[in-house]
């Protein structure tokens, strides 16, 4: 799983949408590039990351945009 920053669009990457987790993720943050093989991404948020899943997948490629589901949360290690 690789740490998300966001990318430029590309060939190589995809729109992903995070749903779920904490209700203050600024909404501009719900929104990502991804590399087209991410099936899982984290983001950092106040003290740690917070996970998401993929879960939907429109076209079966990830050509545009996919739905990523969060599905928990860890601290950093101090």
């Amino acid at each position: 799983m690789a740490k998300i920053d966001r990318l430029t669009s590309g060939e190589d990457t995809f729109e992903a949408v995070l749903i779920g987790g904490p209700a203050d993720i600024p909404m501009a943050a719900r929104t990502v590039r991804a590399a087209a093989t991410e099936t899982k991404i984290k983001l950092r948020h106040r003290n740690g990351y917070e996970h998401f899943e993929i879960v939907s997948d429109p076209d079966g490629r990830r050509a545009e945009r996919a739905i990523f589901r969060w599905t928990m949360r860890t601290k950093i290690a101090e």
